[in-house]
């Protein structure tokens, strides 16, 4: 037996910037390497487990060492740390290390947070008796784009790495084939499209390397004309299929290139003033979101139109943090540039913990590239639990047995179509960043006040984002516009929705017509398409809001009692967790 552990994650990283650079807003310190620590098994070559840290911590998007997600891993498994044969990190800094030497401070940070000295005194810490010999670095960017060749279920493919930064990269293209990924291009780090839209995320008042996402939900309320001239300037398309961005390139000293502040500084001149995050969110602010979604799209179809049509290959696997961003995903597929678009689910640093383990089980011949399922990885709590939950909170809450998993979806449903918001707790936990189908808060896509509703009063979030609906694969083509029986299992890309029936969702339809869809497969996820079955049979539609069971600021639930917390604090009408309708005393 081979088993591969994958870690994520840089644990002193923030640390060593408060240090070095005391006195910066709070804010400021989310400008650095290293967050999404994570853990994911692989045992010969077949993926057992996987979490993020953040599930176990509650500390979102926590880059500390991941100990409880390892420890979740290796117990599933029936494992312990004595029969992991390697720990694969998915950093490898060894290559740059003279870069790093060239003035005091760098060379601090690559030993205390980069080199592999650090990364063993981590491993050594919490895993006194792991033999050192047997700790790995993979460099980041093959880690991700071992997450999604590995799991994209071909042989040959194009696989495309965009994010922040790696270890001196944002970018970097690769050819699948025959099990094996060649490296065709990187782009720079001082050419990042991560960087840059996480630069103007915080300019809009939100947080860099966390909020990136509510700027495409603002993106479509603005006029991307208004401030296209000043991302043409910023993004530069270039013939070899790479991009330019001269504006990250200002920054000249040690101090300006960490926290990018002649960057920051063009952009208050040369785009609109700085918003505070309390400030109020004007038709500016909208405008320029929708031109940096709308620079972020041309630039992904050029890197991705670029190499898909040199190699000649129509299928593509992408991941990095960049492909998060489903707006463009969505695009891309629309573009005709693919015959078929795939991006590994967890795209961000928790799947290059996955990543990291893929390439070293590789390298022994043991991975069998298949499609990657609907991520269930993380971990299940079993029915003791969840009734020693129950009963600590008695006092609070009201628990109705449910005979049977049927039985309970025919409720959910009922009290779905009456207007009720209900929380869904059941099976393991997903990995990534997205609701599936077993933490979720679900309500009716068709009740116009319900999208307002569950923003104020349960994820207690900014009013202009949207929320994404869950459907069955049998009715996917009736209310968007994709093929019968198209497969978007991961709540990855938007889709349109339907003209004729907008106003018939107006909860998961965006302002522009759009809705980050997924696709439930009885064979994937047999309660949730159970669940949405029976609401077909009261409400004539097999489809349901879907968004992550936890409020602004707080990682997904992971177990029952905290299930039961976040119920009980905030407007959400009911909890069913398993075959337990639970509701307020």
């Amino acid at each position: 037996m081979s088993a591969i552990l994958g870690v994520s994650g840089l644990a002193e990283s923030v640390r060593f910037k408060r240090e070095h650079w005391p006195g910066l807003e709070e804010r400021d310190y989310r400008i650095s390497q290293g967050f999404d620590a994570a853990a994911a098994l692989v045992v010969d070559g077949v993926v057992v487990a996987a979490a993020a840290e953040e599930r176990f911590n509650r500390r979102k998007q926590s880059g500390d060492f991941p100990v409880e997600a390892i420890e979740y891993c290796i117990g599933q498994a029936g494992l312990s740390m004595a029969d992991v044969d390697e720990i694969a990190h998915c950093f490898d800094y060894a290559p740059f290390g003279e870069i790093f030497s060239l003035d005091s401070t760098s060379a601090k940070l690559y030993e205390e947070v980069f080199s592999r000295e650090a990364l063993v005194a981590q491993v050594r810490r919490h895993f006194p008796k792991f033999n050192p010999e047997r700790v790995h670095s993979v460099s980041h960017h093959l880690s991700h784009a071992a997450s999604a060749y590995f799991t994209s279920g071909w042989d040959e493919c194009l696989v495309v790495v965009l994010d922040a930064m790696g270890e001196t990269q944002s970018g970097s293209i690769f050819r699948g084939t025959g099990g094996n990924l060649e490296k065709l291009r990187e782009i720079s780090a001082n050419d990042s499209l991560g960087i840059l839209y996480s630069l103007v995320t915080y300019h809009l008042g939100f947080d860099f390397n966390s909020d990136e996402y509510k700027i495409m939900g603002l993106a479509p309320y603005g006029d991307p004309r208004q401030f296209e001239g000043a991302f043409q300037q910023m993004i530069e398309c270039r013939p070899d299929g790479t991009v330019r961005i001269p504006i990250l390139r200002l920054n000249r000293t040690r101090d300006e290139r960490e926290n990018y502040l002649q960057t920051r500084d063009w952009l208050s001149r040369n785009l609109l003033p700085r918003r505070e995050p309390d400030a109020e969110i004007t038709q500016a602010h909208r405008d320029v979101a929708a031109a940096l979604q709308a620079a972020l799209n041309r630039a992904i179809l050029h890197i991705c139109g670029h190499f898909g049509a040199t190699m000649g290959l129509r299928k593509i696997a992408m991941a990095g943090g960049v492909a998060l961003n489903c707006s463009a995903n969505g695009k891309l597929t629309r573009s005709g540039l693919f015959d078929e678009v795939y991006v590994q689910p967890a795209a961000g640093d928790d799947g290059a913990a996955l990543g990291a383990a893929l390439h070293r089980a590789s390298l022994n011949g043991e991975v069998i590239n298949q499609r990657f399922p609907v991520p269930f990885l993380g971990p299940s709590h079993p029915a003791s639990e969840v009734d020693a939950a129950l009963k600590d909170f008695g006092d609070a809450i009201r628990v109705t047995s449910l005979g049977s998993t049927e039985e309970t979806c025919v409720r959910a449903a009922r009290m779905i179509h009456e207007g009720k918001v209900v929380a869904w707790y059941r099976g393991p936990m997903e990995f990534g960043p997205r609701a599936l189908g077993n933490r979720s808060i679900l309500a009716d896509p068709s009740n116009p006040e319900m999208r307002d509703r569950v923003n104020a009063m349960v994820k207690k979030r900014e009013a202009f984002r949207p929320f994404a609906p869950a459907v069955t694969i049998e009715e996917i083509h009736r209310w968007f516009d994709v093929p019968p029986m198209r497969s978007l299992p991961y709540m990855i890309a938007t889709v349109n929705v339907r003209e004729e029936y907008r106003a018939m969702l107006p909860a998961i339809t965006h302002v522009d017509g759009t809705a980050r869809v997924q696709t439930v497969e009885a064979r994937d996820n047999p309660a949730f398409h159970a669940l949405l079955k029976a609401l077909g049979q009261v409400s004539g539609r097999e489809i349901v809001l879907n968004t992550s069971f936890n409020i602004k600021g707080q990682p997904i639930v992971n177990t029952p009692r905290e299930a039961i917390e976040t119920f009980l604090g905030t407007g959400i009408d009911c909890l069913f967790i398993e075959n337990n309708l639970v509701s307020r005393a």
